[in-house]
Parts: structure tokens; sequence; C-alpha cells
């Protein structure tokens, strides 16, 4: 599965939100498995966009044929846009879905890790992160992806805000120490996504 991540500055918000609505236009595209996104909960005009596809040639072919046409209706109501691409690597929790229903926020990490703790940094998120996401109220299920250059993306769905923010503040900073995070992340970027419905493909 390729995992998409967008994330721009919106200087028309009306705009921008009438033409996210028309990416319904994704729907029976060949190999597209789900799409939604929302607003950042820590930066003012700032919009997430998740996307979900079985596989790098679907989206290629997706790009190469339909893309521009869906994009136009955006067109000036943004700046600063950022396309990353992750590779699946592992679910956080398990039986992921790119179902976006029944939360109410993503979390999104991305991670730039030294080169030589890829391995460790992978093998953290497994037995450290995942198995305590896992446990934590209100944590429904996430994705771990890879892209070139040592870059990781953690994604994780919550039912609400207030339970990821009593997630954090009861064992981040101890997991990460447990984890060795500071040793292995050389930049380390993240957001908290209050997701909207209309968004939803």
């Amino acid at each position: 599965m390729l995992v998409k991540w967008i994330r721009c500055t919106v200087v028309d918000r009306r705009g921008f939100e009438r033409g996210q609505r028309k990416w319904a236009g994704l729907l029976g595209e060949p190999g597209f498995r789900g799409q939604s996104g929302g607003w950042s909960r820590g930066q003012d005009g700032v919009a997430h966009v998740f996307a979900f596809w079985e596989s790098r040639a679907f989206y290629d072919s997706f790009m190469a044929r339909s893309h521009d046409r869906l994009a136009a209706a955006q067109s000036g109501t943004y700046k600063d846009i950022q396309v990353k691409l992750f590779d699946y690597r592992f679910d956080v929790k398990t039986g992921f879905e790119p179902k976006f229903t029944d939360a109410d926020v993503v979390r999104v990490a991305h991670c730039k890790v030294h080169e030589d703790r890829v391995e460790h940094f992978a093998l953290m998120q497994e037995k450290v992160w995942n198995p305590a996401m896992a446990g934590s109220p209100g944590m429904l299920r996430g994705v771990f992806g890879e892209a070139p250059g040592n870059e990781f993306l953690v994604l994780s769905m919550w039912r609400s805000a207030a339970e990821h923010g009593k997630y954090r503040a009861d064992r981040v900073e101890r997991l990460s120490l447990r984890a060795q995070t500071e040793v292995d992340v050389a930049a380390l970027a993240g957001d908290v996504v209050e997701l909207e419905p209309s968004w939803t493909v």
C-alpha cells in the first residue's frame, strides 16, 4: 500500500473546502483505497490530507490521467504545498483500514532518521511505540510507512483529541527514553489534525 501525505497553508479557506469536496471523484479510480484530512489543531490555516493507494502503479496511473482535472478546483486556494509518498511497512495496532468515520483526530509524525539507526528505529516502533499506542484508550488504528532517504511516517487515528492528549501526557516522555528516540531521529515534525468529515472519500 502507498500512503500519500499532503500538507499546505490555505489562503482561501472556503474555496479550498469547496475544492476538497470535489475529490469525491476519486471513487471508482482503480487501486484507490481512501482519503481524508482536516485542519491542524496547532497551526492556523494548515491543512493535511492523507490518501491511500493499493500500489505505486495504480497511483502513477491516476496521476497521469485524472489528477490535474480534480486538483484544478483548488487552484489558487493554498501555498507552500508539500507532498510525500510512503510505502506501507506495518500496522500500528492491527488490521489497518483507511477508513476515517469513527475518528476525530489523526496524529501525524514525520521522522528523518540517522542512516545507521534505521533498523533500530523501525524495531522500536514495533516493540515499544506500537504496543503503547495499541493499548491506549481511544486509539483506533494506524500505519507506519517509509520513504527513500530514511524518512518515516507514523499515522495514528484517535476517537478524540482528549484521548490522544491523555496518552501524550502520560507516556510519551518515558517511551521516548526507552526507545532511544533522540539517538535515532535527526528531525521530527508532527501535528494533530482535526478531521473534516466532508473531506472523507
